[in-house]
């Protein structure tokens, strides 16, 4: 292999793609292409019904809990990341969300030139095919396939009329003119399929000459020379590898891995890293500080009768559904059993909402039955409340200075009075919507929490006992001005006091998006790319 490229980039997830294509579509900039997973054949990632699988059996999957914490009854909660070729747009739950416009515009106030919603909104266009209703606010014809859900159950219908006749609004698009309101999933499946990062910009870049990908190669830290970066350093088969970079090395590992990374390489705070017998390059104390992610609990509800789901999960008829799925992209397996969402405020003097609610038609656990010998599972639904902006702050640390040791990761999740209130009433919200006469067919009883103890400390303990994150941490080299004390890149994702490396990622996000994040990490890096490719070789 030669040693020698214009641009390495470290993590093939969303962002990593997303730029392995980009940066060498013209033909003219080499780039390597480092991923420590393996490549993304395994059946399971392309079957959309395949995720509550990949989640909870930790496929593909870095393996990352969060510490215990009194908020969350003392549990470790998992921290899923994927680790392989997509990143966790291979293992995610294809929800395809923008965030809400304000979420970009506070990032420009926040002293981040060219980050306003109409700064992003073209490179949101670019990245997507959206399959729905046409409108200048969305994209047509770009690499990631977003259609509207396709999950057909009678119970979505009736949960969105609940929402509506709970006095809530609707919405044709939470990606378009009107975030707030109850609105069908969008999906990132095409033909039936997932349709990852991977799926929309590596595997068609694949064959170019000027694009090479390293798997299962473990980078242990960014070569630097009087604060430049000159290249990065790995390990495979045992052995360590180096490979020098002409123009820039592009740290896309994701908001627990880039981190990592930085500090590894000496890029941190000072004395976090003479802890751990590391030189110290360039001391930024917010490298692994300002995590956030959303948390969330949900209300659970037992079904009168069983869902459409509930018979296709019959053993015989299961396998020949996914195999359906996996070679044509029909059946119930190409979509999950999902359908509704919803963006909500707490309460009336928000500006925004701050509520995200996902539904979710059959429960998590549903598992092929066949009687007699496997009776089927007991049939229910439940709707998720996601704390979307989160005062709370965690953080990410070295365990040790073994690149293979994964880092200790603490959350905080619900340590201030506002973000406990917020997911109070996002709770109640759903009970409220559960009691909709529109439901009732559909209801044998609510589950978790009690219906009859919905105070502030029975809904602590239910969070405290269930509570999960829903997969989005983010803001642990956070992007800012150099007099941000807490910032590790600027506006241009390039690190602060260390030239030719950026960091391009959930990483550099001053704060959460209010949604799902993956769009917004793929609008991050297609923005740097056009950056990058725009202003040509950089000394």
């Amino acid at each position: 292999m030669r040693a020698d490229f214009d641009y390495i980039i470290v993590g093939a997830g969303s962002a990593g793609c997303t730029l392995a294509n980009r940066l060498t579509q013209d033909g003219k900039a080499s780039v390597l292409l480092v991923e420590a997973g393996g490549w993304d054949r395994d059946p399971w990632i392309n079957i959309p019904l395949g995720w509550p699988r990949i989640l909870l059996q930790r496929l593909h999957d870095w393996m990352y809990f969060c510490e215990p914490e009194a908020s969350m009854g003392g549990r470790a909660i998992e921290c899923a990341r994927g680790k392989v070729i997509g990143g966790s747009s291979s293992i995610n739950a294809m929800a395809f969300v923008r965030g809400n416009k304000a979420d970009f515009n506070r990032w420009a106030a926040k002293g981040l030139p060219g980050w306003s919603h109409d700064d992003v909104l073209p490179f949101f266009r670019k990245l997507e095919n959206w399959t729905g209703a046409g409108s200048q606010l969305r994209g047509a014809g770009g690499p990631l396939h977003v259609q509207p859900s396709t999950f057909a159950d009678p119970l979505v219908d009736a949960y969105l009329q609940a929402g509506m006749d709970a006095g809530h609004p609707f919405t044709d698009d939470y990606n378009g003119a009107q975030q707030e309101g109850f609105c069908r999933w969008q999906m990132t499946i095409r033909n039936g399929r997932r349709w990852s990062a991977a799926d929309a910009y590596l595997h068609p870049a694949r064959a170019r000459p000027n694009l090479h990908i390293l798997t299962k190669a473990l980078v242990t830290r960014v070569l630097l020379e009087r604060n430049v970066a000159q290249g990065i350093e790995w390990r495979e088969h045992g052995r360590l590898w180096q490979a020098h970079a002409r123009r820039e090395v592009i740290v896309s590992g994701g908001a627990i891995n880039s981190p990592q990374l930085l500090m590894l390489s000496g890029i941190g705070n000072a004395d976090d890293l003479r802890s751990h017998k590391i030189s110290v390059a360039q001391a930024l104390p917010g490298v692994g500080q300002n995590l956030q992610d959303h948390i969330s609990a949900a209300v659970h509800y037992a079904r009168k009768a069983p869902g459409p789901l509930h018979a296709t999960m019959r053993f015989d008829r299961i396998v020949t559904d996914l195999a359906r799925t996996y070679f044509f992209g029909t059946g119930v397996s190409n979509d999950l059993p999902s359908g509704a969402m919803a963006y909500l405020k707490s309460d009336a003097s928000q500006d925004i909402p701050d509520l995200q609610f996902l539904f979710n038609a059959a429960p998590m656990t549903a598992t092929p039955w066949l009687a007699p010998f496997r009776r089927p599972y007991d049939d229910g639904f439940a709707c998720r409340a996601v704390l979307l902006r989160p005062e709370s702050r965690g953080h990410v640390a070295l365990r040790t200075s073994d690149p293979a040791d994964l880092v200790t990761i603490k959350q905080n999740f619900l340590q201030t009075a506002k973000d406990r209130q917020v997911l109070h009433a996002g709770l109640r919200m759903i009970a409220d919507i559960g009691a909709q006469p529109v439901l009732a067919p559909f209801i044998k009883k609510q589950v978790a929490p009690n219906p009859q103890d919905m105070s502030d400390a029975a809904l602590d303990a239910h969070i405290a006992a269930t509570g999960i994150t829903v997969h989005h941490p983010a803001g642990t080299c956070k992007m800012g001005p150099a007099r941000d004390p807490q910032a590790v890149v600027d506006a241009s994702c390039r690190v602060h006091g260390v030239e030719r490396l950026r960091v391009v990622d959930a990483s550099v996000m001053p704060d959460l998006v209010g949604g799902n994040i993956n769009a917004a990490v793929i609008m991050i890096a297609e923005k740097i790319a056009h950056d990058i490719n725009s202003q040509g070789s950089h000394a």
